[in-house]
């Protein structure tokens, strides 16, 4: 006796089904975004990897300095480009003049209350010297330059390969990085 169609077909979703439920393997991150790093708010563990395909901005920011406007400039990058691509993230980080020195959560309330900050932002960590977190090390190291305030911006392309440096002085409204941006957006990403 012949098995009937509708049997066969519910087996192949069954499977289809369990594959999903239980993850497929999938490729690994083997890019400069390997890393993952506490939430800001929420101190839940959450992998850069996330962004893969993605052209990501990492700023580190600070509360009381006086580039802190540019969270606006910021969010605005984020809220014109992310449904084309980008993700902006963001590192508070008390390096420089000791200008972010409150908790976390301060650091989450001010962003929000003041400048209605919506793109991602990790927990305080330190992002120059010997003690910086290895992702900074890394973009240091690939940029060929070290942050050396707040709000210094890395930009990095879709594939994670080319990582480019900016100073604190330029804005996010800066037609140098809108330029920079917008030509990562429009490039695939390299096959790895």
């Amino acid at each position: 006796m012949k098995p009937n169609r509708p049997a066969r077909y519910f087996g192949f979703f069954a499977l289809l089904l369990a594959t999903v439920a239980w993850g497929a393997p999938q490729e690994t991150c083997k890019s400069v975004l390997d890393y993952d790093f506490p939430e800001l708010l929420t101190g839940k563990r959450q992998s850069l990897c996330e962004y893969s395909g993605k052209v990501v901005l990492v700023v580190n920011t600070a509360s009381q300095c006086g580039y802190t406007p540019q969270y606006e400039g910021l969010e605005a990058l984020y809220k014109r480009y992310q449904k084309r691509g980008l993700v902006v993230v963001g590192f508070p980080s008390n390096d420089f003049g000791a200008q972010e020195p409150g908790s976390n959560r301060e650091v989450a309330e001010f962003c929000q209350l003041n400048y209605g900050v919506s793109f991602p932002m990790f927990e305080k960590s330190s992002v120059t010297g010997s003690k910086a977190n290895p992702f900074y090390s890394l973009l240091a190291q690939r940029a060929g330059g070290v942050p050396r305030w707040n709000f210094h911006k890395y930009l990095i392309d879709r594939s994670g390969d080319r990582v480019l440096s900016f100073e604190s002085s330029v804005a996010p409204g800066d037609a140098k990085l809108a330029r920079e941006i917008e030509r990562m957006l429009g490039a695939p990403p390299t096959a790895k």
